[in-house]
């Protein structure tokens, strides 16, 4: 029981949201009790499930150090993410049993897909986690802009299944090139010489499945959207903990070629690339603020990538200190989005005018998660963007380092426009801003963790990058 304890929490967790939705007017305050509890509850059993091993289902669900870390940062993310979002009114009171119902289910789909080492078990992991997700999209209580949520709902889910045919028919090649689905027997083929044209085209397909769920280019298209037209609690659901997930799945997925292929590190960097001048350029004209963070997405997305062009576990490593500190920063620029819009209203940046005088913390931690996404020192944005750059150095990827230095650039200038905002224009009327005490600790935890992940990243990283190696 203990390997796969934070899963069945989660299980549990969504079970009892069923249970309770079945009434006729669920207790609102018993909802949001018991998201807390489940939240708080699966980020304990990740911790005491933390040093767990074993191997379940002949070896199709494997539990070792690097999913447990990863099920250990995704426990982590929804504690936080609860806590601060989970007494806000942009989700309608009748269907927030419904609602934590399926984001448990999500959760527990991205801790699956951590642990799958089988393509089938991939696909049902990744399918159990984006379905209940996509069904988060239009559950919003905002009367005013229900087009809106409908039309991103469906995006979101044309989006979805279009990526999902692309992986479905690359592992349709892998299988038939390989006769099996798993990956250590798919490792063995693939390491047997050059890849043939068709195991060429079958990573190809099925890293644009991936891509979808981590919202690189280009499968980047539903990212705006859907983030502007899902509640803020939803966006900040999705801006965060499925990329988790998503990195765990690439990394494992990568590690399966041996040797350094030339195209799948020319088709890495073209992604990479693409996706920060896609993202940074379209974030410059944004007035949306979640359709700002939504393109800083799609570029920060690039940045992982650009972790693991070197196809080595320094890389993936460094991809997973990245994803921490980039979940970190995304939380906290999401605390600070919530309490300002309790009703659910999408926010522009002039609202951001004058938080400094109108609540001081939520400007701390607004700027502290914006410069750290902009990668100013001493923040864990920095720290994570100038290994990045480093590692891609030693890879002989000049070029590649210096068009992501320019990326750097342009995107402190969005960024720091919201920070000016906050600190340098008048509130023009706008009311002070009443935070709870939990969001005010929460808001606390998160500028602390960025700090201290920028200041002393070596212990995180040097973790990270042993448990890669007893992966490899």
């Amino acid at each position: 029981i203990m390997v796969i304890l934070p899963e069945l929490v989660l299980l549990a967790g969504a079970l009892a949201f069923f249970v309770i939705s079945l009434g006729k007017a669920p207790d609102e305050k018993l909802v949001r009790s018991t998201a807390l509890l489940v939240g708080f509850a699966t980020f304990a059993a990740a911790c005491l499930a933390f040093r767990a091993q074993d191997s379940l289902f002949h070896g199709a669900y494997v539990v070792d150090r690097f999913s447990q870390l990863f099920k250990l940062l995704i426990g982590f993310a929804l504690a936080l993410l609860l806590t601060f979002s989970r007494n806000h009114k942009d989700i309608e009171s009748r269907v927030r049993p419904e609602y934590f119902m399926f984001q448990m289910l999500s959760v527990l789909g991205l801790m699956m897909m951590v642990s799958a080492v089988e393509l089938i078990l991939i696909f049902v992991a990744l399918e159990l986690s984006s379905f209940a997700l996509y069904l988060l999209v239009p559950m919003r209580d905002d009367r005013s802009g229900v087009r809106m949520q409908m039309e991103a709902g469906m995006k979101y889910i044309l989006f979805g299944v279009m990526a999902t045919g692309f992986m479905l028919y690359g592992m349709s090649y892998l299988f038939g090139l390989t006769g099996t689905t798993s990956l250590a027997g798919i490792t063995a083929f693939l390491g047997t010489g050059t890849p043939p044209p068709a195991a060429v085209v079958a990573v190809v397909l099925i890293l644009g499945g991936f891509f979808f769920k981590l919202a690189a280019f280009p499968m980047h298209f539903w990212v705006p959207d859907i983030y502007q037209g899902a509640a803020t609690e939803t966006t900040a659901f999705i801006a965060t903990i499925p990329k988790i997930g998503a990195v765990a799945l690439l990394i494992r997925f990568l590690a399966l070629p041996s040797g350094h292929p030339q195209f799948l590190v020319h088709l890495l960097a073209g992604v990479a690339l693409a996706s920060m001048f896609y993202g940074n350029l379209s974030a410059l004209v944004q007035k949306d603020i979640k359709r700002m963070l939504g393109f800083s997405g799609i570029a920060h997305a690039g940045f992982i990538i650009l972790a693991l062009l070197a196809l080595n576990g320094e890389g993936y490593g460094l991809a997973i200190y990245y994803i921490a500190g980039y979940v970190l920063m995304n939380l906290a620029c999401f605390l600070v989005i919530s309490t300002l819009s309790p009703q659910g209203e999408n926010l522009r940046i002039e609202d951001f005018n004058g938080l400094y005088r109108r609540q001081p913390l939520l400007a701390f931690t607004l700027a502290v998660g914006l410069f750290g996404l902009a990668g100013i020192p001493p923040f864990v944005g920095f720290m994570g963007k100038f290994m990045i750059l480093t590692s891609a150095l030693r890879a002989d990827q000049l070029l590649v380092v210096c068009l992501a230095a320019i990326n750097t650039a342009i995107a402190i200038y969005y960024y720091l426009s919201v920070v000016k905002a906050a600190y340098t224009e008048d509130p023009e009327e706008r009311p002070a801003v009443v935070v709870a005490p939990s969001v005010q600790a929460t808001g606390l935890v998160l500028v602390a963790a960025i700090v201290l992940l920028g200041a002393l990243p070596s212990r995180l990283v040097e973790y990270a990058w042993a448990v890669v190696q007893s992966m490899l």
